[in-house]
């Protein structure tokens, strides 16, 4: 006599289901489908949790400083013009970009010199979207520093405001604005970590009294401005230390005083003067194997203010013997002890300048009046 278990039509509808729902899971696991995830109440969004405040004092400033400057804060991309080998057609192709901002209301650009180093064509892009090809008015590559100028008509922005650099201090906060690997718009903060630094800009000449921060500057925000919290202009963000090229909490920026200086040379004059005696040095090498503090003069040259003033170069004499020259051991009231002394107090002071200085001249120290001028 057959089970009836197997002819009721019931039960065997049931156990098709079964093996229906077995197959579908077995099926549902291969392809990674939890099957209990059918069977589990949906999640709705999270409520929002209301803030216990209002942003702190801080926050606002910061987002104030940030509407109110980054309009002004330009990206820059430099061009260089390339031939096909080809077609011989002529192709724009850009060699590097950075960032730079507004310096008046006569559409002034500042920037750093390496940014355009070598371009062709300069494109300035303001942050409203806004195109305009840039002529260089004027450089200074040994504070990499360059003056661009854009047609100005209908900008409708306000120039950065300027600060000082003679009164900042370390852990001073500042906020950075630049286009970092081309990310326009980009803020970061920080502090002041230390001032009077000393780095070498492309020429290989050296620029002084350099702020060190750590606010965040990476490729692409050379050129563009390093702010206080009232959002005034404190240095021009220009270099980094980094192993890999990439943040790494060691940022470099030139002083606003040195760029006030300088970028309103360049507009008035195209270039910048640099400051000197007319006068060669000896190398600093030879002068610590004398092991004497200052610099030496090597040579005096012809219808210099060093000449003028009657300062003495390093003679060869008729028995063969070198005769030592003059050594400056101190300018305007500052200690020299070697070149990038000299250089530093020089920087501070304008083509035309008359001031003191003392040397030695045969162990005996003088001190002899002398008129900056222009060297190249």
């Amino acid at each position: 006599m057959q089970n009836s278990s197997f002819t009721n039509p019931k039960m065997v509808k049931l156990a098709r289901v079964l093996i229906i729902i077995v197959i579908v899971w077995i099926v549902a696991d291969f392809f990674g489908i939890k099957p209990t995830s059918f069977f589990q109440p949906k999640v709705g969004m999270r409520p929002v949790t209301q803030p216990l405040g209002d942003l702190g004092a801080d926050e606002r400033a910061s987002i104030e400083v940030f509407k109110r400057i980054s309009p002004s804060v330009t990206y820059i991309t430099n061009k260089r013009f390339q031939r096909d080998y080809f077609s011989f057609n002529v192709m724009e192709i850009p060699q590097g970009t950075g960032s730079g901002f507004l310096w008046d209301n006569k559409g002034h650009i500042v920037t750093n010199f390496h940014v355009v180093y070598e371009a062709d064509e300069i494109e300035v892009r303001m942050r409203d979207g806004k195109s305009y090809d840039a002529d260089v008015v004027g450089a200074d590559p040994d504070h990499d520093l360059v003056v661009l100028q854009i047609n100005a008509t209908n900008l409708n922005i306000s120039p950065v405001m300027i600060g000082n650099s003679n009164d900042l201090q370390v852990g001073q906060k500042v906020l950075a604005i630049g286009n970092p690997f081309g990310l326009d718009s980009t803020l970061t903060t920080g502090v002041i970590s230390a001032l009077g630094r000393t780095i070498q800009s492309m020429t290989k000449r050296y620029i002084h009294d350099v702020i060190q921060t750590d606010a965040a500057i990476n490729p692409g925000n050379s050129g563009g401005p390093l702010l206080d919290s009232f959002g005034r202009l404190i240095g021009v963000n220009t270099a980094i230390i980094s192993p890999s090229g990439t943040y790494s909490g060691v940022g470099f920026a030139v002083p606003v005083d040195t760029v006030n200086r300088i970028v309103t040379k360049l507009i008035n004059h195209g270039k910048v003067g640099r400051p000197g005696f007319g006068i060669s040095l000896i190398p600093e090498h030879i002068m610590s194997r004398i092991g004497t503090e200052g610099v030496g003069i090597l040579e005096v040259f012809k219808g210099s203010s060093a000449e003028e003033a009657g300062l003495r170069e390093v003679k060869r004499l008729s028995n063969g013997r070198v005769q030592m020259g003059d050594i400056i051991i101190e300018v305007a009231g500052s200690k020299i002890r070697g070149s990038s002394d000299l250089v530093r107090i020089l920087d501070k002071h304008e083509v035309g300048d008359e001031v003191d200085i003392i040397i030695i001249r045969e162990n005996v120290k003088k001190s002899i009046q002398i008129v900056i001028q222009s060297v190249n």
